[in-house]
């Protein structure tokens, strides 16, 4: 804690290097890192190019490695992948389960913090009491040398990201742990000088009288509270209030800091500062750009700074929110900042765009949790059905919102020769768009054909990818109309490109996990008869969705008698169905699924693709109303016979399995959703790459994979 003397460049001993050599040594091993990975980035996109060149010069295999180099270096890739994606999951008790994280994340922060740890003792004993204050100046020095680190990990306009090739929100978990060693460097620094002057009694007489020490206690003290305000149950208890807070204390920090550390060390407070205004500055300029109508001709029309936005209410407690002719463009799988002073004030909210620039507007699917994202849907609701016939009403529909970005980065899936999509919920607005920017990238390939376009540089606007596999997991029914016509137009795409010789696939599935229409009455499914939840019903299924208590396992048996208790246990209240049951093959016969028995009234009903709804009631055994499984269509995707509608929960392995089965070249698994579904694709493709030895002999191809949780 005193460092009030100039330590850099004195001696400690013979053949103990210098304070400031050692903070060369640190960045020394970081840049490497980071060049490293950037080298990575470089060698991923000339593997983007190559293959692009090859499906335009109609090589049959584009996304299979064929030179000795490349097949090399996709078996050192493979091995690579497998190690850093494996988990292993820690059991507690029966009802505890948590999976620790990734060995690849778990590496780099063991790598960090022994090179930190290395750099504080090396050829210092801590044992020796004469050398305690030597380690604490040292300490001192590392601890400083990490600064300029951890801003770099925390900005959007991220230097390291537009490097390695990703985006600020993927490297946020390691800006956090980053400071956690941080934190850990600075408590050995002031440990060291108090076990120092504690021989003295002199802990108390720093505290009270030097200026040094007291502000570097007063660092130590904000460091702790940025440390432990910044674990999860406080960031997911208010976002809000931590973001405050947090730019507040991080003020704070290096305010104390530069004001504790001896001049000759400062700079190591004014690097991190720089790095922290030139994002600040990137960010106002590029935001000004998109949303000052004098400077951005797309937003003239809506006034002198911002973009004009429609709220909807959906079912699910989503909130659509729409901005035609969006001042920026913007790339599938995307999100932006988006700021509406009226209803949310000084509240920044990062959504996925869940459009495509083709659209012509640009598209955010918002759940409502609190604060911000709750003022939306209230909005949403009091307008829901209010006319638009005059312009004073038009303006209440309308509301000023301020965009920043587009941010995020996901490798270019048309470099795929297959691609597999799986999505829990609400992560749809991540892998929807991802699916129509291939469709539409197939289009532009058969057109510039068509027309005979042949350069080399229309080769990026087509795609190696022959099949694409997409999953989408939703709680109710009513939440498929997200994205109804999405879909229906992509099957209808994929049919005319069939049409047309394009040899292109998708295949389309929905695993619907509750439904409320099976409370009550029976269900035809010749007339579908679905609540509409289009019209202010969205906070309604929001607190059913709350109070779903329990469900019944797959094998469970319950007698008849059940009183009404049990059965809203099992069923939610008012009725409402979850079935719990994996369905580990869509193509096996419907008879031979396990039964939902959520004993919620209803005749038994199962929708299966391609057999007609008559002929599925006529299946059911008369006995089986104790037996519920879920009608999980709606009908508009009864009237595509291209999407399959299950009721149950998928099983990522076999889905994966299938689709690796079938590839011709590397193929990428894209999730989004909850942790509990992205650490199950996770491990599946990790199982399987291990289990296929892929690019070990067997011929079988790689796996790409990226993974998107819900968190904050």
């Amino acid at each position: 804690m005193h460092m009030d003397h100039g330590m850099g460049g004195m001696s400690m001993g013979d053949g103990i290097p210098s304070p400031f050599y050692l903070q060369k040594m640190y960045w020394a091993v970081v840049g490497t890192a980071i060049g490293c990975a950037s080298l990575i980035n470089l060698y991923n996109k000339f593997l983007y190019r190559q293959r692009m060149l090859a499906a335009f010069r109609k090589d049959p295999l584009p996304a299979k490695p064929s030179a000795a180099l490349l097949s090399t270096m996709a078996t050192i890739t493979a091995i690579a992948r497998e190690f850093a994606w494996a988990s292993c999951p820690l059991v507690f008790s029966k009802r505890v389960r948590w999976r620790s994280p990734t060995l690849g994340r778990v590496s780099l922060v063991v790598a960090e913090l022994i090179l930190v740890l290395i750099l504080c003792f090396y050829k210092l004993n801590p044992q020796d009491q004469w050398k305690w204050e030597d380690i604490g100046y040292r300490t001192g020095f590392i601890a400083a040398a990490q600064l300029p680190l951890i801003v770099l990990l925390a900005g959007k306009r991220n230097i390291i990201g537009w490097l390695t090739g990703s985006s600020y929100e993927r490297l946020n978990w390691l800006h956090r742990w980053v400071s956690r060693i941080l934190f850990l460097t600075v408590t050995i620094h002031m440990g060291f000088w108090f076990v120092d002057w504690a021989r003295y009694d002199y802990i108390n007489v720093k505290l009270t009288t030097d200026p040094i020490t007291q502000r570097g206690f007063a660092a130590w003290c904000i460091l702790l509270w940025i440390v432990l305000s910044s674990l999860y149950p406080v960031r997911a208890f208010n976002y809000e209030f931590f973001v405050i807070q947090h730019i507040i204390t991080f003020a704070g920090f290096f305010a104390a800091v530069y004001l504790h550390l001896p001049q000759e060390v400062k700079v190591w407070i004014w690097i991190p500062i720089g790095f922290f205004i030139f994002d600040r500055v990137l960010r106002a300029i590029a935001t000004t750009f998109i949303n000052a109508s004098i400077l951005n001709r797309t937003t003239r029309h809506s006034g002198a700074f911002g973009s004009k936005a429609t709220f909807e209410a959906l079912s699910g407690g989503t909130t659509r929110i729409s901005i035609k002719n969006p001042p920026f463009r913007w790339k599938a799988g995307q999100h932006v900042f988006l700021t509406c002073h009226k209803l949310a004030p000084l509240q920044a909210h990062p959504f996925t765009i869940a459009s495509i620039p083709a659209d012509g507007r640009l598209e955010l699917l918002v759940k409502s949790k609190s604060g911000g994202t709750r003022n939306f849907l209230r909005h949403a609701e009091k307008l829901q059905g209010l006319p638009l016939t005059s312009d004073d009403l038009r303006q209440c529909h309308e509301q000023n919102v301020i965009l920043e970005g587009p941010y995020g980065r996901i490798r270019p899936l048309r470099q795929f020769d297959s691609v597999f999509l799986i999505a829990g919920s609400s992560g749809a607005t991540f892998t929807i768009p991802l699916m129509r920017d291939l469709v539409s990238c197939w289009w532009k390939h058969k057109n510039n054909r068509s027309c005979g376009f042949m350069h080399p540089a229309f080769a990026f606007q087509g795609a190696a990818t022959r099949f694409i596999r997409f999953i989408w997991v939703i709680k109710f029914q009513s939440q498929y109309n997200w994205f109804s016509s999405q879909l229906s137009d992509v099957a209808a795409d994929i049919g005319q490109l069939r049409q047309q010789g394009c040899d292109v696939e998708v295949d389309l599935s929905i695993y619907v996990t509750c439904d409320d229409s099976l409370g009550g009455e029976n269900i035809s499914m010749k007339e579908p008869k679905f609540p509409d939840f289009s019209h202010g019903k969205a906070e309604e299924m929001k607190e059913i969705g709350k109070q779903v208590s329990d469900v019944v396992s797959t094998n469970s048996v319950s007698s008849s008698s059940q009183t009404r208790t049990d059965a809203v246990m099992r069923c939610g209240p008012n009725g409402i169905c979850c079935c719990m049951n994996t369905i580990e093959d869509e193509g096996e016969a419907p008879e031979s699924r396990p039964r939902c028995q959520c004993h919620c009234n209803s005749d038994d009903i199962l929708v299966v693709k391609g057999k007609p709804a008559s002929n599925q009631l006529a299946d059911q055994n008369s006995d089986a109303s104790s037996a519920t499984p879920m009608v999980a269509a709606d009908p508009k995707a009864l009237q595509c016979p291209e999407i399959t509608v299950l009721s149950g929960r998928p099983q990522p392995r076999n889905l994966i399995r299938k689709m690796l089965e079938q590839a011709f070249g590397e193929s990428a698994v894209v999730v989004c959703g909850p942790q509990g579904l992205v650490d199950s694709v996770r491990q599946s493709v990790v199982s399987l790459s291990d289990e296929r030895a892929v690019h070990k002999g067997t011929g079988a191809q790689g796996i790409y994979l990226h993974a998107e949780s819900f968190g904050y």
